[in-house]
């Protein structure tokens, strides 16, 4: 029994290590914006010490992995806008000359959804608005309405064309497999590659964490499994030498 448990051990731990490793090469890119332009990394150095910037929009934004791909697509190159508090943190930035960038001022977001086919989103296969299906603190809900307010997600292509159709190509729709439909009848998709998962890096991080808090917890029931094996065992042989001195003497 007792081998048993510590080769569950030392299976615990190789896994321990590599999610730890995984964690921390996830973590070191997330937080040096890898996969980011030159002119946004060089603002998003200054998160720290410059009061009113709170970050591009994929650090503000959580989604559902299944919603990950068609979040990601209706961001588009959006999704490494800066958000800051007001205009006035943008003029410093630009006086600094970091190079071009977009910002968003959450003082001039607007909660409002401008959609403009509300009946639509009845329509089969419609999982709803785009900016309905991100989780995002009430502050930043501007900033979601503002870029995902007017995009429809669909599960298939084939109901988004039919929805298209219908509605006269005035909608904007993105599938759950990464086509994009946009107003007037033009659409992208083909294979869906993503190398530098931008929107998914935190949900990952957060899943490595919570995994390494359940290996943790498992190696201490592993711990104190062994220690109660090993204590049994040893009252066990303290009785058994007893018997064996008795018999000895008689």
């Amino acid at each position: 029994k007792n081998s048993e448990i510590t080769a569950a051990l030392a299976k615990n731990q190789e896994k321990y290590h590599k999610t730890k490793s995984n964690l921390e090469a996830l973590k070191n890119i997330t937080e040096r914006y890898e996969g980011y332009g030159n002119s946004i990394k060089k603002v998003m150095e200054l998160k720290d010490t410059k009061k009113g910037i709170i970050g591009v929009v994929a650090d503000i934004i959580k989604v559902d992995k299944k919603y990950e791909v068609a979040i990601e697509t209706a961001l588009g190159g959006n999704i490494q806008n800066i958000v800051t508090d007001t205009e006035t943190t943008i003029e410093y930035l630009k006086k600094h000359r970091f190079g071009r960038a977009t910002f968003l001022p959450l003082s001039s977001m607007s909660n409002k959804t401008n959609f403009n086919a509300p009946d639509a989103l009845e329509e089969k296969g419609v999982i709803g608005l785009a900016s309905d299906l991100v989780d995002i603190k009430k502050e930043y809900e501007g900033v979601a309405k503002y870029l995902l307010g007017r995009v429809m997600v669909v599960d298939t292509v084939d109901n988004a064309i039919s929805i298209e159709r219908k509605y006269r190509y005035t909608v904007r729709i993105v599938t759950l497999e990464g086509e994009y439909l946009n107003v007037g009848g033009s659409i992208s998709g083909g294979a869906f590659k993503n190398n530098s998962n931008l929107l998914g890096r935190r949900r990952e991080i957060d899943e490595l964490e919570k995994y390494i808090s359940k290996l943790r917890e498992e190696k201490s029931a592993l711990d104190k499994e062994l220690l109660d094996n090993r204590s049994n065992t040893s009252a066990v042989n303290e009785e058994i030498n007893k018997i064996n001195a008795g018999l000895q003497e008689q």
